[in-house]
């Protein structure tokens, strides 16, 4: 079982688990907090002059979660989740057919990349989790742009950049950045432009020390 596709063993093999459906799935993802401005942000990077921008989901979770929690914001064929085998006649989850967690977030993504005609330096990655520390990885190893957009150690120490805000519209600032090289003032502008102030911008490069005393050698007196 790769990391982040917990959930997904537990629907296919715990009893307590196998009692969800697909309706299930689709009142979980009606109830998932979405960070604000996540139309507001595919709207400015598509609106870039010059540039297509193509918004993609890869998560672990069940595809019926994310496609719910998503709808009207993101097409269901842009949604690369777990997707499940659902028997005909009881509607309990049978198999298992996709799993994009760990290694297979790597898969996703290079399926999608070879598909869209993208080459690695055009990619930016956003993550959150240990999920996601295989396929930053590999895109750091191939010129990708990486973005950590939460504390997770795991995750921080990897990404090129980390991005802490509760609204969406914060990745855009590092995208910006680095793959269309703007300056602060032209991304200030840019946010203005599309009804956003960004009112704080705060960079910091944080370094975390630990010391441990050396132990003193004990002396024995004859």
């Amino acid at each position: 079982m790769q990391q982040g596709a917990e959930l997904s063993y537990l629907l296919l093999h715990d009893p307590e688990y196998r009692r969800v459906r697909r309706e299930h799935l689709h009142e979980v993802g009606k109830r998932v907090r979405l960070k604000q401005n996540i139309p507001a942000l595919m709207k400015l990077v598509q609106d870039l002059e010059g540039c297509h921008f193509s918004f993609y989901v890869i998560s672990a979770a069940p595809e019926e979660v994310i496609q719910s929690a998503l709808e009207g914001i993101v097409p269901p064929d842009h949604i690369v989740g777990t997707r499940f085998q659902y028997a005909a006649e009881t509607g309990e989850i049978q198999s298992i057919l996709r799993v994009p967690a760990g290694y297979g977030k790597v898969a996703a993504l290079e399926e999608l990349r070879a598909r869209l005609g993208v080459p690695h330096d055009r990619i930016a990655y956003v993550g959150d989790g240990s999920s996601d520390v295989h396929v930053m990885l590999h895109l750091n190893r191939c010129g990708g742009l990486t973005i950590a957009v939460s504390e997770n150690k795991y995750i921080t120490e990897i990404a090129r950049r980390t991005v802490l805000a509760d609204d969406a519209l914060g990745v855009a600032i590092p995208i910006l950045e680095e793959l269309m090289d703007w300056a602060p003032s032209r991304i200030r502008n840019a946010f203005e432009a599309h009804g956003h102030v960004l009112h704080e911008w705060d960079k910091v490069r944080t370094d975390t020390v630990k010391f441990r005393p050396v132990p003193v050698p004990s002396q024995v007196t004859n």
